[in-house]
C-alpha cells in the first residue's frame, strides 16, 4: 500500500443530476495540502462552508449517506468517497454548487476516471494509517447485519448480500488489492433497487433524478399496466417498461454477475471513508446498508481517535501500559504531593478507563494518618478515583491541556476496605452519561482485587484559564 499522503495535481469537474434530489450540480475536485483530509465545500452558499468527510457529520442514511454542518448539507456522498478511497487519495477539496453530487451512471467510475485524469502528487507527510489490532464488531440481529474488522496488514473488504429474491439471490464479493482491483472490478458497479420500492422511494421524496440509465431495477413483482403508468408518470420515463428475461427491468445487462454485491462493497468503502483515516484491516460485512456502515464507522473512528490520543501523550509504547507517569503529567495538572495515579492500563474513549495507584510507606499522609496504624484517607482514594475519571473526560476533548474536570457532586460513596502500605489500588471508572460540558461517572477502587471504595461523580468541563482567573481574584 502507498505510504505517503497524496492529493491530485490539477482540478477537474463533473456536471450532472443528483439521484435523490434531482438537482443539477457541478462537482469540482481540487488539490489540498497534507493533513487537510477530505472535505466538501458548498460554493453556492455564503462563506463557502466546508463539511469534513467524517462520520461525526452524518445526519441521514436513507438510501444514501448525507453530511451536514450548520446549514450546509450534501446528500449521497458515498460514490464520490469510494472513488477517493479506491485511488488512495488523502487530501482533497470537493467543491459542489448544490446539495447533491451528480449520480452519473450510478457507480463510482465517472468520479474515479476524472481523478485519474487530474493525476496525483505525492506529498511529504506519511499516511496516518489506523492499524486495527483488535476485533471490532457491529451486529443488528433484527436486520441480520454483521460487520466485523479483523487485524491484518492490508486493506481488504468482503461483502455478502441476501435479499431472498430469485432474480438476485445470495451474492458475495471481495476486494483484496486496491491497486489491482478497484478500477476494473468495483468502481463500475452501479446502484440498484427493487421494483416494489420505486413508487415508495419516490413518495418519500427520493430518486427524483433516478432513471434507467443510472440505476438497475430488479424485478421482484409483476408489472401491471397500472403500475407501468404510475412509474412512467412519476419518473418521467418515456421508454416502454418490461421485465427482462434476466430479471432486470427492461432486460438491462449487468456489468458483473454479482454487480449488486459489488456495489454494496462500493457503498461500504465510501461510508468507511468517514472514519477519517486510511486503515489496514479485513472487513467482513453480511447484509450491510448505509445505517449499519455508518454505525460501524463510528466505532472504528472512536478507535482511531483513541489511538491518536495515546500516541500524542505516550511516546514510548510499553507492554500493558496505555499511559505511564510521564504521559499522565502531560494530561493532568496535578503534581506532587497530589498526583494519585501511577499509570493507566486500559482506556476506551468515552467509555471506561482503568488506572493504578501503588500505595507505599513513603506516602506523606501516613505520617499523620495514623501514627502506628497507617491508613490511606478515604478522601484521597476519592481524589485518586476523580483523577482517573478526569483523564477519561479530558481525553475526549480537542484541547485537553486547556481544560479541567471540576467535580460538582459525589454520590453514594462507600468505603468497604482499608488501604495501607503495600496495597495496589486498581481504579475503574465508567462514563455513564455525557452532555455538552457535563458528565456523570461511576468509579470503583479495588484493593488487591477486593472492592475497597465506590462512588458516583458529576463533573463539569471548564476552561483552565477560567480557573486561573478565579484564583487571581
Amino acid at each position: 500500500m502507498i505510504e505517503q499522503q497524496r492529493t491530485i495535481k490539477h482540478q477537474i469537474s463533473i456536471t450532472g443530476t443528483g439521484l435523490h434530489t434531482g438537482v443539477s450540480s457541478t462537482l469540482t475536485f481540487k488539490p489540498a495540502p497534507s493533513g487537510y483530509g477530505i472535505r466538501f465545500k458548498r460554493v453556492d452558499l455564503p462563506s463557502h462552508p466546508e463539511i469534513p468527510a467524517l462520520v461525526d457529520y452524518v445526519v441521514e442514511v436513507a438510501r444514501g449517506t448525507t453530511l451536514q454542518l450548520g446549514d450546509a448539507k450534501v446528500h449521497t456522498v458515498e460514490h464520490v468517497l469510494a472513488a477517493i478511497v479506491g485511488l488512495q487519495i488523502d487530501n482533497i477539496v470537493i467543491e459542489i454548487n448544490n446539495i447533491e453530487p451528480p449520480i452519473e451512471d450510478g457507480s463510482s467510475k465517472p468520479f474515479a476516471d476524472a481523478l485519474l485524469k487530474a493525476d496525483f502528487i505525492v506529498q511529504d507527510a506519511p499516511k496516518d494509517y489506523l492499524i486495527i489490532d483488535q476485533t471490532v464488531q457491529y451486529i443488528d440481529e433484527a436486520k441480520g447485519v454483521h460487520i466485523v474488522a479483523l487485524p491484518t496488514d492490508e486493506y481488504r473488504l468482503t461483502v455478502m448480500i441476501d435479499y431472498h429474491n430469485p432474480a438476485l439471490g445470495s451474492q458475495h464479493t471481495g476486494l483484496f488489492n486496491l491497486e489491482k482491483e478497484f478500477m476494473s472490478e468495483f468502481a463500475p458497479a452501479r446502484t440498484f433497487c427493487f421494483l416494489h420500492e420505486v413508487e415508495a422511494l419516490h413518495e418519500q421524496g427520493l430518486i427524483r433524478g433516478g432513471t434507467l440509465d443510472n440505476a438497475i431495477v430488479i424485478a421482484d413483482e409483476d408489472l401491471t399496466e397500472d403500475k407501468v403508468k404510475r412509474i412512467t408518470d412519476k419518473l418521467g420515463i418515456s421508454d416502454k417498461l418490461i421485465i427482462g428475461t434476466n430479471g432486470m427491468l427492461n432486460n438491462k445487462l449487468l456489468r458483473f454477475k454479482n454487480e449488486p454485491a459489488r456495489h454494496k462493497l462500493l457503498d461500504l468503502m465510501g461510508d468507511l471513508a468517514l472514519i477519517g483515516a486510511p486503515f489496514k484491516a479485513q472487513i467482513l460485512a453480511a447484509r450491510p446498508g448505509h445505517a449499519s456502515n455508518v454505525a460501524f464507522a463510528k466505532k472504528i473512528r472512536k478507535l482511531y481517535q483513541q489511538q491518536a490520543l495515546v500516541k500524542k501523550y505516550q511516546f514510548e509504547k510499553k507492554e500493558g501500559i496505555v499511559f505511564d507517569i510521564n504521559a499522565l503529567q502531560k494530561i493532568l495538572p496535578h503534581r506532587y504531593p497530589f498526583l494519585f495515579v501511577d499509570k493507566v492500563i486500559d482506556f476506551k474513549l468515552d467509555e471506561k478507563i482503568i488506572g493504578v495507584k501503588n500505595v507505599t510507606m513513603n506516602e506523606w499522609f501516613f505520617e499523620g494518618h495514623f501514627p502506628g496504624r497507617p491508613v490511606m484517607p478515604g478522601v484521597l482514594i476519592i481524589e485518586a478515583m476523580a483523577q482517573v475519571g478526569g483523564i477519561l473526560l479530558l481525553n475526549g476533548l480537542d484541547n485537553p491541556q486547556g481544560k479541567l474536570a471540576v467535580f460538582t457532586t459525589i454520590n453514594n460513596a462507600k468505603f468497604r476496605k482499608q488501604v495501607g502500605p503495600g496495597d495496589q489500588l486498581m481504579i475503574e471508572v465508567f462514563l455513564k452519561n455525557r452532555r455538552s460540558k457535563l458528565a456523570v461517572l461511576e468509579a470503583k477502587a479495588y484493593r488487591n482485587g477486593e472492592l475497597a471504595t465506590e462512588a458516583e461523580f458529576s463533573a463539569a468541563i471548564v476552561e483552565r484559564e477560567v480557573m486561573d482567573g478565579e484564583k487571581k481574584n
